[in-house]
C-alpha cells in the first residue's frame, strides 16, 4: 500500500532537516526498523527526551540508495529510524521497550500492510550495552505479550538517511494525490496509517500497553 501511496505524491522534495545537539546536551542514538519509516518517526518523537527522529535505510549492500531502489527489493535494506534521544531523560532499553509495543514482533515477514524486506523489523545494535538493552527490553517484551518475539536483533552497520521528502512526512503541508483524492501531506499519512491497520494491530495485540495507537 506504501508503494502504491508514494508513486501518487505530488509537491515533493523537501529538504532534510539539519540537526546538531547543543553541547551541554548529552545524547545516545538507536536505531530500529518497525515498517513504514514515517510511522516509526511519528511515534518516536513523541517521547520526552527525543530529540529528533530521522527515516533512513539500512541493513543492506547498496551504498546511498534511493526509495525506489528500497521498496523494488534486492538491496537487502530495511526501511529504518535513527532515534536521537537525550540519555540523562530517557534511555535505550526505555525506547526499545516501546518499540516492541509499536510494532507487531511476531511477524518476520513486514510489517501490517507493508510486506517484502524493506518493511520487515528489527533493532540494530551499536556495541555492547545496546545488544544488552536490547536483549533485556525483547526478552520482557516476549514475557508480557505471551508470543514468541521474531523481530531479530542485528549489529548496525551505515545508516543512510532517506530523501528529505520523507523527512516528518507526518507533518508535512505540500499537497499530494493519494489514491484518497488530493491531500495534504498530514492527512494522507493520517489515512495511510489507517488503511494499513497499524494502530488497531498493535491494540489488538498490546491493548492498553500500547503506547502509540492511535497514530
Amino acid at each position: 500500500m506504501k508503494r502504491l501511496l508514494m508513486k501518487c505524491l505530488l509537491g515533493i522534495g523537501l529538504a532534510v532537516p539539519a540537526f546538531a545537539l547543543p553541547p551541554a546536551v548529552r545524547a545516545g542514538e538507536i536505531v530500529v526498523a518497525g515498517g513504514c519509516f514515517w510511522c516509526v518517526e511519528a511515534d518516536f518523537e513523541k517521547v520526552k527526551g527525543v530529540r529528533e527522529a530521522v527515516s533512513g535505510y539500512t541493513g543492506g549492500r547498496t551504498a546511498n540508495p534511493s526509495y525506489k531502489q528500497v521498496s523494488a527489493g534486492g538491496t537487502g535494506h530495511y526501511e529504518a529510524v535513527r532515534i536521537i534521544f537525550d540519555d540523562a531523560r530517557v534511555s535505550a532499553e526505555e525506547l526499545y521497550a516501546l518499540f516492541f509495543r509499536s510494532i507487531d514482533p511476531t511477524d518476520a515477514g513486514g510489517q501490517f500492510c507493508d510486506r517484502g524486506e524493506s518493511y520487515r523489523a528489527a533493532i540494530f545494535v551499536n556495541g555492547g550495552a545496546q545488544s544488552a538493552a536490547a536483549e533485556t527490553a525483547k526478552a520482557q517484551a516476549q514475557a508480557a505479550l505471551g508470543k514468541k518475539i521474531v523481530t531479530p536483533i542485528l549489529p548496525a552497520g551505515r545508516f543512510w538517511p532517506a530523501e528529505g521528502y520523507h523527512q516528518d512526512y507526518y507533518k508535512g503541508d505540500s499537497l499530494v494525490l493519494t489514491r484518497f483524492g488530493p491531500l495534504r501531506q498530514a492527512s494522507a499519512y493520517k489515512r495511510y496509517r489507517e488503511a494499513c491497520g497499524r494502530d488497531a494491530r498493535v491494540r489488538q495485540l498490546w491493548g492498553s500497553a500500547a503506547p502509540f495507537a492511535g497514530g
